[in-house]
């Protein structure tokens, strides 16, 4: 194998590490901002890793061409989406809780 394989395969991983781990955040964080941010991993760290992995793997070609566009457009509408979400929930009082999972302080 060429080094080129072991680098796009630990991107693979890591980005299946990282869409497991903000999955799981989904599942178990305490508050709707915490979920926020899991959700944030999943889009940008998640799937851009994984993409840079399969531009990797597809070599020199109009299909790394498109997935550098994804990948772009990934990483501009992600951020700005989860930003636009949770200053909506804030703006409509949507309180972060504090402390424990039980919202002791």
């Amino acid at each position: 194998m060429h080094w080129v394989d072991f680098l796009s395969w630990a991107l693979l991983i890591g980005g299946s590490f990282f869409c497991v781990t903000g999955a799981i955040g989904l599942l178990r964080l305490p508050d709707f901002y915490a979920r926020l941010h899991g959700a944030g991993i999943i889009d940008t760290l998640g799937a851009g890793l994984i993409l840079i992995g399969l531009m990797l793997q597809a070599g020199l070609s109009l299909v790394t061409v498109k997935l550098l566009f994804i990948l772009f457009f990934i990483l501009i509408t992600s951020p700005t989406a989860t930003h636009a979400i949770a200053h909506t929930a804030r703006v409509q009082g949507l309180e972060p809780v504090l402390g424990g999972e039980d919202g002791e302080q």
